[in-house]
């Protein structure tokens, strides 16, 4: 059963955001869901480059221009990014302010959300541990990575 922990994240999870040895977080992925014009969900897959803790009660996220989910938290601002991390699930609700758009120059412009924590649920038990959400490979890793390291120096820059 989910329990909360406030609106701060907690050690090992601004660990896992602190925007360090994106190379070895290859594969990590966290899940953002939105709500779109109609009122259906809508899930986007993030990456450990897209996404930097900048205080322990902010995120700073880099999504596609245009893309549905920037659209959907610039029309709403409201979001719960899930995760798996040291065993358990962890659902952030979050509110979302756009910034200024990213420019990293050939790799192109992203969209900047301030994601505010409201809350952090923990959903844990004691008879099973959870090993793993959704991962993936990459085909490209070193130019990925670098992509990542530029996306995540530029959203390291307070606003």
């Amino acid at each position: 059963m989910p329990r909360s922990l406030g609106p701060a994240l907690p050690a090992a999870l601004r660990r896992l955001f602190d925007g360090r040895d994106l190379a070895a977080r290859i594969g990590l992925t966290f899940l953002l869901l939105t709500t779109d014009e109609q009122g259906w969900p809508h899930l986007a897959l993030l990456s450990v480059g897209e996404l930097v803790a900048t205080s322990e009660g902010r995120l700073d996220a880099a999504l596609w221009l245009n893309s549905t989910s920037a659209r959907n938290l610039e029309r709403d601002g409201r979001g719960l990014l899930a995760l798996v991390s040291d065993g358990a699930g962890y659902s952030l609700r979050v509110h979302a302010h756009r910034q200024a758009d990213l420019d990293l120059g050939d790799d192109g412009r992203l969209a900047r959300f301030a994601l505010d924590i409201d809350d952090v649920l923990e959903d844990a038990v004691a008879y099973a541990t959870l090993t793993s959400g959704i991962t993936f490979t990459l085909h490209q890793p070193d130019q990925v990575v670098a992509r990542w390291q530029r996306t995540i120096e530029a959203l390291s820059v307070a606003e």
